[in-house]
């Protein structure tokens, strides 16, 4: 039986790293070089795959595994990803990325960036979000953020419930598209068969 879920601060959930901030403008490394996660890396719902970079001496307290959930803390979209099933590699976080370490007897990775890209936590940081042209939001506010915690067997039924319920409606895309293709491509014959036709009466 599911317990009531307590309300939790972000900041007692998980431990909170920030990105490292690189020297200069990074460059892709022609051998070698440390891999690294920056924002566009996370787009999607594919694999994560760092890339390859120059960054000199980093300290492994940003680097990035399995199991840690990845915030994206300046943009339009302040949302979050868990690693678990998506990391390609170890890779080290570049700012403006921080990464959530979850404390694993209280909250489960995917559960936390569920949470984090529901519409209350969204409306929280459209209060607190800072900036006009790229708003970004500070460490200070975002660990303020109350999470919604249940008990992990009712974290991992949301999840799964989630999932479940994307790939409903990816399938149901998929097949709006397939079926606007068959009703494209009848009404292309009928309209050349339409053209064959007064050609043939004309002749």
């Amino acid at each position: 039986m599911s317990t009531v879920p307590q309300a939790i601060r972000l900041g007692d959930l998980c431990a909170i790293q920030l990105g490292y901030t690189p020297r200069g403008a990074l460059s892709p490394a022609e051998t070698g070089g440390a891999p690294a996660i920056q924002l566009r890396d996370l787009a999607g719902d594919g694999p994560i795959r760092p890339t390859r970079y120059e960054l000199g001496e980093v300290s492994p307290r940003y680097l990035t595994e399995p199991g840690d959930v990845l915030f994206r803390s300046r943009g339009d979209r302040n949302t979050a990803v868990a690693t678990d099933g998506r990391l390609v590699e170890p890779a080290f976080a570049i700012l403006p990325i921080v990464v959530l370490r979850p404390k694993r007897d209280l909250v489960e990775p995917r559960y936390l960036a569920w949470a984090i890209n529901q519409m209350p936590a969204q409306l929280y940081f459209d209060g607190v979000a800072r900036g006009t042209r790229l708003r970004m939001v500070p460490r200070s506010e975002f660990e303020k953020l109350m999470i919604d915690v249940p008990d992990l067997k009712t974290q991992r039924a949301v999840v799964e419930l989630d999932a479940l319920a994307a790939r409903e409606e990816a399938l149901a895309t998929l097949a709006a598209q397939k079926r606007r293709q068959l009703i494209s491509l009848v009404l292309t014959e009928r309209v050349q068969a339409s053209g064959q036709g007064r050609r043939g009466k004309t002749t």
